[in-house]
Parts: structure tokens; sequence; C-alpha cells
């Protein structure tokens, strides 16, 4: 995988030309002082000051009372530990970013260049990445480990890795959709320029309404492919994601790189580096949750494909196979049954 690759699939640089397609976003450069404050982890955790009161947490309870058994009386021993940092804050950011997320209808989900900081939906109030001001956004990404991929380790599996960052960095804000539907988000795997597999996103619930219409969505992505993604994308080898809507649009969602570290959700990577025999216009591999049995919740983690160790012998490889072995058996003896 080479450079080029992985930058092609940065949003500040896929967006402009799949924007008429793609879920509307607004996209802000990110000045070196955020990102150094993202990155510093030597002091304790502060929240940027808000020029706009706008509060990250605004159901959490202040008490004077509790605060006081946190203050160091003057002459105390404890004079040292008291925090010498002061709040951070970025009112020209904060300022652009409350016009764009008033633009966007009030509520948005933020992104790095590559990444969401997923593995912090549970710190914000609504248990989800919905936003809906700066300082909300700032929590995400501040205590988020999963951006640590998009600040320090983009490029680790590049051949000609020159860097360890990219040049700027962005911060994409994209329009917050409360009717968005988990079973019709889809993830595509394109080999040579052609699209050789597709996978249901949410792979630990089984969703019914797949099964049937199975074919009919198969066709739609393999449709938009050919039509929005192959003519205008340039790499060879890649993976992005689509959304089928309620009336059968199909709105391009992210792209990413083919690596490991990209999740190959209901495939494995040997098998999609090997390809599928079939040659068939429509013939794509489509897999989805055909049952509750089919569920795997293993890969319901908080934790970044490519910070998990699925090698021989680890505890997630152990667990991969035990979850095969089962899966056997229950099938062995549905069959048996019958």
């Amino acid at each position: 995988m080479k450079e080029e690759e992985v930058n092609r699939c940065q949003i500040q640089e896929w967006y402009p030309k799949f924007k008429s397609v793609s879920i509307k976003t607004l996209i802000h450069e990110l000045p070196e002082s955020f990102v150094q404050y993202l990155l510093d982890d030597s002091g304790p955790f502060l929240l940027p000051i808000s020029v706009t009161n706008e509060d990250a947490l605004p159901n959490r309870i202040h008490n004077p009372y509790e605060e006081e058994d946190y203050q160091v009386s003057e002459g105390s021993g404890d004079e040292a530990e008291q925090p010498s940092s002061s709040p951070p804050s970025f009112p020209d950011l904060e300022l652009a970013i409350k016009e764009s997320i008033k633009t966007l209808g009030g509520a948005i989900l933020p992104k790095l260049n590559w990444s969401a900081p997923k593995d912090t939906s549970w710190i914000s109030t609504t248990g989800t990445l919905r936003c809906t001001s700066f300082s909300e956004i700032a929590l995400l990404f501040r205590s988020s480990d999963s951006l640590v991929h998009d600040l320090c380790h983009a490029y680790d599996s590049c051949s000609d890795k020159t860097s360890t960052r990219p040049r700027s960095f962005f911060l994409a804000l994209r329009k917050w959709y409360p009717s968005f539907r988990p079973d019709m988000e889809f993830r595509c795997f394109v080999k040579s320029q052609n699209l050789i597999g597709i996978s249901q996103r949410e792979v630990t619930t089984f969703y019914p309404a797949l099964v049937e219409k199975k074919d009919d969505l198969r066709a739609l992505i393999h449709d938009f492919f050919v039509d929005k993604i192959r003519p205008r994308f340039e790499s060879e080898n890649f993976t992005f994601d689509v959304y089928v809507t309620g009336d059968e649009r199909v709105k391009l969602v992210d792209f990413n790189p083919w690596a490991e570290f990209t999740l190959p959700l209901l495939f494995t990577w040997e098998e999609l580096e090997q390809g599928f025999e079939e040659e068939k216009e429509f013939e794509v591999e489509f897999r989805i949750v055909e049952s509750r049995r089919e569920v795997r919740p293993g890969l319901k983690t908080a934790v970044p494909y490519d910070y998990l160790d699925t090698s021989p012998g680890s505890g997630w490889d152990q667990l991969l196979r035990n979850a095969g072995e089962e899966l056997r058996h229950q099938n062995m003896s549905s069959d048996a049954g019958a």
C-alpha cells in the first residue's frame, strides 16, 4: 500500500468529488495548536474554555461543597499538587464550528481525516456521536484512543512511508440523521477496480428484512459503484461504505484503504486477497447475517480493529475459533434435527 492510496481516503480529499452522492458535510482545517492539544497527555484532562458558554456535559451536577474537599489551604505541604495548567481556548475554531453546526441543522457527527471517535460515544450525554457544540466535539476527541491512528499511525502500513502524520488535520462535521438505520449500511470491497464483495456493516445484529432484500441491494450497490465510484476514485484496491435510503437511493458514507486495519466484517482479508471465482456482472459476493446464530458479538468492541491481536494463540484468535466451532456445532445439530 502506498501513501497516496491512504491519502485518497481522507475525507477532505474525496468529499469534494463525491458530495452530490454523499452525506452533507462541512470541513474545517484544524490549527496546529488544537492538534497538539489532542496529542498532549502530559498534564491533567482539561476541556477548552468555551467562548460561547456551551458545556460539553450540560447535565452534570455542580456541587461547590464537593469542590471544597479538593482545595488546598495556603501553606499546605500539598501545594505542589495544585494544577498549574490553565484550560486552553480556541475561539476562532469554536465560532466557525458553531456556525457550521447551525447550517447543518443543529446536530452533527464529527470525524477527523480518516476516523470518527467511535470508542468514546459512551461518554456523551446521549451515548452516541451526536454533537451540538464545539465543547462536545472536544470531549469526544480528547477522550478517544481510536483517533491515535489518524494522529500518529496513519502511514504505518505504507511501503513508501515518509512521514508519521499528514501535513494538516481536518475536522469534518457530518449532518446528523436521527432516522439513520444501521441495517442499511454496507461495506464494499474493491480489488483491481472491480467490486468483489459487500458486507453488512452492523454484524452484531440479525435483520430479517435484509434476507428478502439481498438481491435487490446487491444490484443497487453494484450500479452505484459502476456509475459513481469507479470512474472517479483512482485507487486500484480500496473499500467504501454506503447507506441505502428508504427510497432506494445509495449514499456514499466513507472510503477506507485496502489494508488489515480496515475491518473486513463478514469476510477475512485472506479470502479478499484471493478474490472470488464469480465473473458474472451482478454476482458480487454479498454477505449478511442470515440468522441469529450467525451474529458476531465479538466484533462489537470499542477497540479499533488494528489494535486487536488476532495472531495465532492470542486471546482474540482463540475467541474467534471458539465462536466458529460453536456455530458449526449448532448448524450440525440443526441439520440432524431436521
